[in-house]
């Protein structure tokens, strides 16, 4: 018996009748007419591209399903000799069905290929991807064979992105604390400061940290100072041995005034030796 799909069906909440069981062991594929399904029959995706489901969103969803339903099925396809379901597209529908309380989903079977780019593809439609999960799911390309440059044809950018997007796998534990607060979610940005860690780590730290404001204008100014000439840098923080004395002879001169004042005080030395050592200071600085 093949059961039509209404979106919020209240029996949605009831366990499947025995010959609801039976049906899902014994019937034949959908081509994309919507079925109804138990929830413990349907198994996520480990290779899922998504791996980040923030618990508020789960809440919000699972809210909007327990009023409406679930408005869209759940794409899967069939699993193992025992009647079970993989998602293809609906892992965080899944979820809030769930939380719901919701014992039965929707569900379409899709007897297409399994194609990895096209569910990530959708999972970016729906609800964007982390730039985390985008990374790692650009690295297990990587892993399966596929080269930077197929990688970035079939998912519409260009090798330079996917570049940054790997970069945030290996990143200074500084910069990985900023990606996964949200302080720094841009690859780019993120990528052109590990780069600058290696050179400069207290004034990336400093950025990364929010001791400065992550702008497109610090991190500039910051790759303009690391791309002059180590000679330049020197000579503009090393001061020169002149100007150093020159320092060095004014911090004394304000240590003998102070002296100078406190030998002024009563019974602090005698009018002669005072006299004495003004004199003494006097052919000083006539030398």
């Amino acid at each position: 018996m093949r059961m039509p799909w209404i979106p919020g069906k209240p029996d949605l909440h009831r366990e499947p009748r025995p010959d609801q069981a039976d049906f899902f062991e014994a019937s034949p594929v959908s081509t994309g007419e919507p079925l109804i399904a138990p929830v413990e029959l349907i198994d996520e995706d480990p290779s899922n591209p998504r791996t980040e489901f923030p618990a508020d969103e789960l809440r919000e969803l699972a809210a909007d399903i327990a009023l409406h339903g679930v408005l869209q099925p759940i794409v899967v396809d069939r699993f193992g000799t025992e009647g079970r379901y993989r998602v293809r597209f609906g892992a965080k529908r899944l979820r809030a069905s769930k939380l719901a309380g919701l014992r039965q989903v929707p569900i379409v079977v899709d007897i297409r290929a399994h194609d990895a780019y096209a569910q990530v593809a959708e999972n970016q439609k729906r609800h964007g991807l982390s730039p985390l999960d985008l990374a790692r799911f650009m690295r297990s390309r990587l892993d399966a064979g596929d080269s930077n440059a197929e990688i970035a044809k079939r998912m519409g950018v260009d090798q330079t992105t996917v570049a940054h997007y790997l970069a945030l796998l290996t990143l200074p534990p500084v910069l990985e604390e900023a990606l996964k607060s949200g302080r720094c979610t841009s690859p780019r940005t993120l990528y052109e400061l590990s780069k600058l860690h290696e050179e400069r780590p207290e004034q990336v730290s400093a950025i990364a940290s929010g001791a400065i404001a992550i702008t497109r204008k610090a991190v500039a100014s910051l790759k303009s100072e690391a791309s002059k000439p180590r000679a330049h840098r020197l000579q503009r923080s090393t001061p020169r041995p002149g100007r150093t004395l020159l320092s060095k002879a004014n911090g004394l001169c304000s240590k003998l005034e102070s002296l100078l004042g406190r030998l002024s005080e009563p019974d602090a030395a005698t009018t002669e030796e005072l006299a004495r050592l003004r004199r003494r200071i006097s052919e000083l600085g006539n030398g």
